[in-house]
């Protein structure tokens, strides 16, 4: 049985699709992944598709989707720190990972928050395996 995971904030263009990214990248064992945004936007971020390229995942084909792209009910709800008040979105787990947006910035910003993306999806999965976080 996979969880469904989903990866939430405004623009679903930069923060949600790299974790979308690293998750599918390495969870896809255990979870169904899927991101998405309160309001629409028209592209990821290139900026974000490049170092999640440099880090070896691909993301270019990636599309901004909103909450009604995904499933209703989710197992693990992450927001990313939007800084707005998510619509309700049923879930057994939820947690806001608080991260800064590094939209319009240097690119050592996206690294940042890459990396940052990607060491709090291990330790997700960490959790949900070893049973830490109960679903």
């Amino acid at each position: 049985m996979k969880y469904k995971l989903a990866f939430v904030c405004v623009h679903n263009s930069c923060r949600s699709q790299m974790a979308e990214g690293w998750a599918k990248e390495l969870g896809s064992d255990i979870f169904e992944v899927y991101s998405a945004g309160t309001q629409e936007y028209h592209e990821v971020k290139p900026l974000a598709v490049e170092v999640m390229k440099e880090a070896g995942v691909d993301i270019g084909s990636h599309k901004p989707k909103l909450l009604s792209d995904i499933p209703y009910e989710l197992d693990i709800l992450i927001t990313m720190g939007c800084n707005v008040v998510c619509p309700f979105v049923p879930n057994k787990f939820m947690q806001d990972w608080g991260l800064d947006d590094p939209s319009g910035g240097p690119i050592d910003g996206y690294r940042t928050t890459r990396d940052i993306i990607k060491q709090k999806v291990e330790e997700l999965i960490e959790k949900v395996k070893s049973k830490e976080i109960q679903l």
